[in-house]
């Protein structure tokens, strides 16, 4: 009868074991840190290689389109902190040069040797203030 409770709590050990393996496995490898800009660059290397989605806005008159590709490098900036981004690929219609307008934007990807590799359809533009609904005056 003891031999019996013994297989039954090896097994039920073992798939707990494995289950919590799964779990923390599947968590570390979808976690991302929500950052602006500024907290990224105050301390850099404590982000280098780590999954971030970088809240911040595109820098006026910074965006370089590689000719004939989807290549992309630009400056994104955030109280006054600087990064330099570069994305391959499809940006959303919002993402472009304003005048007297910093595209407010955010990035997935990583930080890796100074800049930020944005990932594929990594790049989310928010809207600019001229589509937000008109403030009542009171």
């Amino acid at each position: 009868m003891t031999h019996r409770y013994i297989k039954v709590g090896v097994t039920l050990l073992v798939l707990a074991i494995a289950f919590t393996g799964l779990m923390w496995r599947s968590l570390a490898e979808g976690t991302e840190f929500y950052k602006h800009v500024d907290e990224v660059m105050s301390s850099p290397s404590q982000w280098e290689g780590k999954k971030l989605q970088l809240h911040g806005f595109v820098v006026a008159n910074s965006i370089l389109v590689k000719p004939d590709t989807l290549e992309y490098k630009f400056k994104v900036q955030s109280n006054g902190k600087v990064i330099d981004a570069s994305y391959k690929g499809i940006v959303p219609d919002t993402f472009k040069d304003r005048p007297g307008e910093e595209a407010e934007v955010v990035l997935k990807g990583e930080l890796n040797n100074g800049g930020f590799h944005v990932a594929p359809n990594g790049v989310t533009a928010k809207c600019p203030s001229k589509y937000e609904a008109a403030k009542k005056v009171g």
